[in-house]
């Protein structure tokens, strides 16, 4: 059984189909006319872990794999937490020739940059991230890190400094926009979604429910947040798929969403 609801119930869409699922996902308008959209794109059990095995991948399947796909095609930038790059063996984001038109129509580079959040630039500079990348990769780190280690990252990405002692993700955001990327795509890790959360920079949440229960001690898709208060979310759409579950969630409005896709 596979099928794309909305909220009411009536079905909508062929998750089948990537002409289909990038409709479903379409980027509010007000993308074109500057004003950013950041949506985060995470998976979890059913217990509520975001990893098995220390992993996200064990968490996913073929529709969660094609969704993945679909939203980093829309994107502009995808803005990752180092310690995710790390772990999850990130590679650059590849062009796709079924979005090759539509990305070319709205003015994009054929590929979305990836954007690593870094405070301690503890980063693999030989890895393809940075030897292979279609849009030359970013990296957001702090005023004081050490000098001659951001010269080392300088030569192989371009670097935001962004804040002294930690990242202020406010600033890095905006660094982003203002290279014209208004539609911004997270996938972590739960840190990363967890800070960016806090500083009340998160317009929409993608969460796929693995129909898994994993126990063990891995992290929710939000970790050690410190949330002012309490973010409200409204369920627009849902994709069902041999037991999978594929949520799509907006700001609630009242909460600083101006926007309704």
């Amino acid at each position: 059984m596979q099928q794309l609801i909305s909220p009411l119930g009536a079905p909508v869409a062929d998750p089948s189909d990537l002409e289909s699922l990038a409709a479903v996902y379409a980027y509010p308008d007000q993308v074109n006319r500057g004003r950013p959209w950041l949506r985060a794109n995470m998976v979890a059990g059913l217990d509520g872990g975001a990893r098995l095995d220390g992993l996200s991948e064990g968490l996913s399947g073929d529709a969660d794999k094609r969704i993945f796909g679909v939203l980093r095609a829309l994107s502009d930038v995808v803005l990752v937490g180092a310690e995710t790059v790390r772990a999850e063996g990130y590679r650059p984001a590849r062009a796709r020739a079924e979005f090759a038109a539509a990305r070319a129509a709205a003015g994009q580079a054929a590929a979305p940059a990836i954007a690593i959040v870094s405070r301690s630039l503890d980063l693999d500079l030989g890895a393809p991230l940075f030897t292979e990348p279609l849009v030359r990769t970013v990296v957001i780190t702090v005023e004081d890190a050490p000098e001659e280690r951001r010269r080392e990252v300088a030569e192989r990405a371009d670097l935001v400094l962004a804040g002294r002692g930690s990242v202020d993700l406010r600033v890095g955001v905006a660094a982003l926009v203002e290279r014209g990327w208004t539609r911004l795509l997270t996938e972590g890790g739960p840190r990363l979604l967890g800070q960016l959360a806090a500083a009340g920079l998160l317009d929409e949440l993608c969460l796929s429910l693995a129909p898994l229960v994993t126990g063990g001690d891995a992290p929710r898709i939000v970790r050690d947040a410190e949330m002012p208060d309490v973010q409200r979310m409204r369920l627009v759409s849902l994709i069902e798929q041999k037991g999978f579950l594929f949520t799509r969630y907006l700001r609630h409005p009242g909460s600083d969403d101006p926007v309704t896709p």
